[in-house]
């Protein structure tokens, strides 16, 4: 059964308190994860709480258990919390993203966050999130003409000049070449 968090079980969130473990999980759905009153992450906002008597009936409702309380009374695997941080950088990349923020949202420490992403993905969370924005300003120079500030801005890096020197290192070109290269091909290919 889930519910609506009463004022004592906010307490209790926001205290980490104890021994209300094993009473109530908590469940938020802005991340699909689950957690016990005493987990250590940062406290949800309680609008998007639902709690549940029993960690299956979260389960059940589609939520994961958290990596940080177990609270499915298992170890979340590792390939299903990269899994769930991949699935968050791709929907949060335009935000000015850290990896100790990645780490609390998807309810770990950034240092195993990063060992454990390195080892499954070959690449670091942070290399990841870079790899994210690339492709999706490579997008924006091609089909669009936003100017090459603004697609910065898009993809989460507000200072231009920084965005064209991750750009260049990461492509091995300027944004504006790959623009004029690409919009080159385009035009060639129809005639």
């Amino acid at each position: 059964m889930m519910t609506k968090p009463t004022a004592e079980q906010k307490q209790a969130i926001i205290k980490n308190d104890k021994s209300f473990d094993g009473e109530f999980f908590y469940a938020v759905k802005t991340t699909k994860i689950f957690c016990r009153p005493s987990c250590r992450s940062r406290v949800p906002n309680f609008d998007h709480v639902t709690i549940f008597k029993h960690a299956e009936d979260a389960l059940k409702a589609g939520y994961r258990p958290c990596k940080r309380c177990k609270s499915g009374g298992r170890q979340l695997p590792d390939e299903e919390w990269v899994s769930h941080v991949e699935m968050y950088i791709v929907e949060n990349f335009s935000e000015p993203l850290t990896l100790k923020q990645i780490a609390e949202h998807c309810h770990g420490s950034a240092y195993h966050l990063h060992r454990v992403f390195k080892k499954i993905k070959g690449i670091t969370p942070l290399e990841y999130l870079q790899q994210t924005r690339m492709e999706k300003a490579k997008d924006y120079l091609i089909h669009t003409d936003l100017s090459i500030k603004e697609i910065g801005k898009l993809v989460g890096i507000t200072n231009a000049a920084r965005f064209s020197t991750v750009f260049k290192h990461k492509n091995k070109q300027t944004p504006s070449h790959f623009r004029k290269n690409k919009r080159k091909k385009v035009s060639a290919n129809e005639k």
